[in-house]
């Protein structure tokens, strides 16, 4: 019974010893804050996507007979006109007439030509060729694609369900695409679908945008990936201090002060926020341009190295102190 004692005296001993070099190893060192400005500048809340460059209308141009292509007139990135001819054909008849005129010589070859006229293949609608299928002498029928084009290019991004409430028809977006980082385009808002996609266990729904004015051909590629900022508020001027500033308790915004007097108290102080983004939080009520606030970082004093604390020392028996001879003392 003596023993028991004396062993729970040791372990008690033990553990106020690792206790006590806990706190110092671990001692929290003096909060430090950083004083900061309240100062005036732009802001604006946005909902982030991605999608893609796309047609708003793809049509597919396929000849109503089968035969073969003559000449091709225009090519991919061109803009052509309703009713344009774009390209002409010969029908399988005519095909084979012309190479058996041919072997004839020019004068024959010139005759049914002028008699068995090719057939022309038309834009059905003014816009961009974005495909360009076949190549001259290519002999095709009926179902083959021989250009796509699209009337207007728009950019589709693909909101999640949890933020497509916050857009609306005829709120700017600004897009920009991976392929030219650096320029920025500015759009509308014009068609927000109503069925939605499972991507990844995320629904998303397609939101269409319109380009305020119609890029480059070359810039703008269907297909491309954009990334696009949809607006949902903005300032040109508003209060701002970083959003770290601010803290809600009970339900109420505050931000930190320092005092007014020397030797003072740093003080919580409440305010009205406005618009809000993940760097910046707008102030509406509370502070003034040029008002300082705190911002509080805790620091940690680092723990010493391992070779260099007491714990690591061995006691003369050899065992660990709680370790229970040595199970769990690693070995020694």
């Amino acid at each position: 019974m003596k023993k028991i004692l004396i062993a729970v005296a040791v372990l008690a001993v033990v553990g106020g010893t690792v206790w006590g070099l806990r706190k110092k190893l671990f001692k929290r060192a003096p909060i430090e804050a950083v004083a900061v400005k309240a100062t005036e500048a732009p802001i604006e809340e946005t909902v982030e996507a991605t999608g893609s460059v796309a047609p708003l209308n793809r049509v597919e141009i396929k000849s109503t007979v089968a035969g073969r292509i003559e000449k091709l007139l225009v090519d991919e990135g061109a803009t052509v006109k309703q009713g344009q001819i774009i390209a002409w054909m010969s029908s399988t008849d005519r095909a084979a007439i012309l190479d058996g005129a041919r072997a004839q010589g020019p004068e024959a070859l010139k005759k049914w030509e002028d008699t068995y006229k090719p057939t022309p293949i038309i834009a059905p609608l003014p816009g961009l060729i974005i495909l360009n299928n076949v190549v001259e002498g290519q002999t095709i029928d009926t179902t083959v694609v021989i250009y796509a084009m699209s009337d207007l290019l728009i950019v589709v991004g693909q909101v999640d369900e949890s933020d497509i409430g916050k857009i609306h028809i005829g709120m700017p977006a600004r897009v920009v695409l991976d392929s030219y980082p650096d320029r920025k385009e500015m759009g509308k808002v014009f068609d927000i679908l109503y069925e939605g996609k499972n991507v990844s266990n995320v629904i998303q729904y397609g939101v269409k945008i319109k380009l305020d004015k119609s890029p480059a051909p070359s810039y703008y590629r269907s297909q491309m990936t954009a990334n696009i900022s949809f607006i949902v508020r903005k300032k040109e001027k508003a209060l701002l201090i970083p959003a770290s500033a601010l803290r809600v308790k009970d339900g109420q915004k505050q931000v930190l002060v320092p005092p007014t007097e020397e030797g003072g108290r740093d003080q919580w102080q409440d305010v009205k926020t406005g618009i809000e983004n993940d760097t910046s939080v707008e102030i509406v009520d509370g502070l003034n341009p040029g008002d300082t606030v705190l911002i509080r970082q805790a620091k940690y004093v680092p723990q010493q190295a391992l070779a260099n604390s007491p714990l690591t020392a061995a006691p003369p028996s050899g065992r660990v102190p709680g370790g229970g001879g040595g199970r769990g003392g690693g070995g020694h």
